[in-house]
């Protein structure tokens, strides 16, 4: 096939789906019995239908260089729903940590099926958020436990029934978990990616990250990505 040909197949519109399963859809590859070795190698495989993932490699893309499935070779895999909830007062100095993390994963090429939110300080909403039926939220605050600022935690916060009230001005996740829970039951699970804080602003208040909160921050969006393709592959095995 010359450039020509392959321009041809380029100009035709593309196939937004093919029975049930459309671009963007997760599925699980199945080929057909007695194929080739690329075929044993790829069976079982995750993969996202696309328009075209080899589309920058010019004439190297050609159909020699590519894999073809038919529709009864793929299987739908239901695609999780995880919700990333990042919380935070940008006017309390290292408060606002997980509202820059939010910043940051929302130019990311994430996943079908995860959402991020910048939650701020509403709580409430956040409650009701926390009743939709995820596979997995990742609450994303400033955390204090007494270690050097700048590091970060993955926690599975436990509730108690009792304890203080949610404050409209405050985001407290663990207020706002024993909220959700008497709304409701809670059926996702639920971490906590905190970071220690070095300054949340005093009475007066601050804007902006002090240092090592600052640096931590894409360590905490790889952080968050990794718990989100951990939990993706436990849902998606076979």
């Amino acid at each position: 096939m010359n450039e020509f040909e392959w321009q041809l197949l380029e100009d035709k519109n593309l196939l937004e789906s093919c029975g049930a399963l459309k671009v963007g859809d997760t599925v699980r590859l199945r080929p057909r019995p007695g194929g080739d070795i690329f075929d044993i190698a790829l069976a079982g495989q995750i993969v996202i239908l696309e328009d075209d993932p080899g589309k920058d490699l010019g004439m190297l893309r050609q159909p020699g260089h590519r894999f073809f499935f038919t529709p009864e070779e793929v299987e739908a895999v239901a695609t999780p729903s995880i919700l990333v909830a990042c919380i935070g007062n940008i006017f309390l100095g290292d408060d606002a940590f997980g509202v820059e993390v939010a910043r940051r994963l929302m130019a990311r090429d994430l996943p079908s099926g995860v959402k991020v939110t910048d939650f701020g300080i509403r709580g409430f909403d956040l409650a009701y958020a926390l009743l939709e039926p995820h596979n997995l939220v990742i609450l994303v605050d400033a955390c204090p436990r007494g270690s050097d600022p700048g590091t970060l935690y993955v926690i599975e916060p436990e509730v108690s029934p009792e304890g203080p009230a949610l404050d409209a001005h405050t985001m407290n996740p663990v207020a706002v978990l024993r909220l959700a829970h008497s709304m409701g039951a809670i059926s996702s699970k639920i971490l906590l990616v905190g970071c220690e804080p070095a300054d949340l602003g005093g009475e007066e208040g601050s804007m902006g990250l002090s240092a090592p909160v600052s640096a931590a921050v894409n360590e905490a969006v790889h952080l968050v990505e990794k718990l989100i393709e951990k939990e993706r592959n436990i849902l998606c095995k076979p």
